[in-house]
């Protein structure tokens, strides 16, 4: 069973291409222990973005020599990929077929009273006293996988004290994800059991609404409680 934290940096948000990719392997879930390490830059066909550099710091010269994007894949042997808001990574890796944890997810669902749910953000919550040492590089990619490591080790001592394989963490995860109020439209901000039931079947014909939005509606205050 493989189980790997893993982070990107890339071109944009809009047509991502990854340009920085870092994992690492969890042997088990009891005390997070790592094991291997990766962390290394590709060269993308497009340019980065201004908001992109501004964020990560890493510029298209500093990228000529490395090998092209198209080139990163992830171990073969994964099964399980961890990561704050994993979903964006998983799709900048091409999508293979793993089951993903969210930390943000778990974040924005075990901490509804944080005003940031953001990786930096949750480690100042849960780690306050080494936080600030352990962000100094914070948006490189290693960086933040093992900023989520320790994010993910201080919410399974507390409030997933209960969690004991890898599987119920992926369980916790995806009944994470399922909206509890709609996050758009007319109903906006109302939990999904109290919208009206014809706008929740007009908005399941409508094409691409999100998958776990479906789920919320689909299943009515028994999906969301």
């Amino acid at each position: 069973m493989g189980t790997f934290i893993f982070d990107t940096e890339t071109t944009n948000t809009t047509n991502p291409e990854v340009i920085e990719a870092a994992w690492v392997e969890i042997l088990d879930l009891k005390a997070l222990p790592v094991g291997r390490k990766f962390c290394e830059r590709y060269r993308p066909e497009g340019r980065i973005s201004l908001g992109a550099m501004a964020t990560h710091h890493i510029m298209d010269e500093d990228l000529v020599y490395c090998e092209p994007s198209s080139t990163f894949k992830l171990p073969a042997e994964v099964n399980y990929l961890i990561g704050h808001n994993i979903d964006f990574d998983w799709k900048v890796a091409g999508c293979p077929n793993v089951k993903r944890i969210c930390t943000l997810a778990l974040a924005r669902d075990l901490y509804p009273e944080a005003d940031s749910h953001t990786l930096s953000a949750m480690l100042y919550l849960l780690d306050r006293p080494n936080a600030r040492d352990k962000l100094r590089s914070a948006h490189s990619a290693l960086t933040d996988v093992l900023v989520c490591r320790d994010v993910l080790a201080a919410m399974l001592k507390t409030r997933l004290a209960h969690i004991s394989t890898f599987e119920e963490l992926w369980q916790a995860s995806e009944a994470a994800k399922i909206p509890k109020v709609m996050p758009f439209g007319k109903h906006k901000g109302k939990r999904i059991a109290d919208v009206p039931a014809d706008y929740r079947q007009w908005l399941l014909r409508q094409p691409e609404v999100d998958p776990y939005l479906v789920k919320a509606l689909r299943g009515g205050a028994d999906a969301v409680r």
